[in-house]
Parts: structure tokens; sequence; C-alpha cells
């Protein structure tokens, strides 16, 4: 551990399903307003600190991520940017920027749903939570959830091919009415 002095915190099976199930709370909000569904919650001494959830569209800022959003919350909640004794919960392994972020508020444990393997930065393209060149490292479990983490992103993506598919189809219809006319 690259923290010294930082304790992690020790979760039952039990309370992980819990906490992830907050975080899964969070997505639902993103996917309510077609972002991303990714949800963030950061908990210490066995309360929730700071919330979050994808807020890149309606907030028109790209760094609006969940971790980001949570971790600003939680700031501000315990009134200081190290985040010492905390652990983090996100639906979806966080990107390169969330995880530096993560390192910077100095965040001991992250606890995630389902792999990013597009983008992520806990193992499944990048490992930076855990890398040994870097002066602060942190705890990671994979895998909490899974299934529900990885199912609202399908439905996600799976809406937006729907949209897509219907915007063609009218696309098409008008095309073909304004040649009958």
């Amino acid at each position: 551990m690259g923290f010294g002095t930082a304790l992690m915190q020790v979760f039952t099976e039990v309370e992980k399903a819990y906490f992830m199930q907050e975080a899964l709370k969070e997505a639902q909000k993103s996917l309510a307003k077609a972002e991303i569904p990714i949800g963030c919650v950061i908990v210490k001494d066995g309360q929730i600190i700071g919330r979050g959830h994808n807020a890149r569209e309606e907030l028109g800022q790209a760094i609006m991520h969940a971790e980001i959003m949570a971790i600003q919350e939680a700031n501000q909640t315990v009134g200081n940017w190290r985040l010492l004794e905390a652990t983090l919960f996100v639906t979806i392994e966080p990107c390169v920027m969330c995880s530096g972020a993560i390192g910077l508020a100095r965040i001991p444990q992250v606890i995630y749903g389902a792999p990013n393997h597009k983008f992520g930065a806990a193992g499944s393209l990048y490992d930076i939570l855990t890398d040994q060149r870097l002066n602060h490292r942190v705890d990671v479990e994979r895998g909490i959830l899974q299934e529900d983490c990885a199912a609202i992103m399908q439905t996600f993506f799976r809406q937006g091919r729907e949209k897509k598919k219907a915007a063609k189809r009218l696309s098409q219809e008008a095309e073909e009415k304004s040649h009958l006319q």
C-alpha cells in the first residue's frame, strides 16, 4: 500500500452488495437522462459520504464522470481533499482520468462491478491504481454485482442502437413520401 497511515475498510459480502446497489441507483439516474449509466458512492465508517453519476451531456463537461462527482461531494462532506479512510464503489472500472483522481484524493480502496474493456485503468487496459511506479497505490476489488453492472450498460447501448434504427427508418419513410409527391 502506498498510503502509509491510510486504513482500509473491511466489508462483508452483504455490505459490498448494498453499497454497489447504491452505486447502481446512481447509474440509473444517468440512464434516465440518456447518459452513459455509471454510478459511484464513496463510503467512510459505514456511511456514504459522496455520490455521483455521469453527467457529461447534462452539464456539457467532459470530466463529469461518476467518480469525479462523488469525490467532489465526499471532499465537501469531510472538509478535506484527502479521503484517506474511504472506499470508492463504482459500477464500471474507472478510466484513466478517474483513476488519477482516485489516487490524488488518496482513496485507498476501490471496489468496482464490471470491467471497462475500452477505457479501463484498473486492470483491463491499464493498471494505474496499483502501478508500483506511482507514489500512491490503491487496493482494487473487482466483480461485485458484475452482471447487474454490465446489464445497465448493455441496456444503454441497446437503447442507443434502437434509437438510431428508428431514426434511420423515419428518415427513409420521409424520403419515400417525398418521392411519391
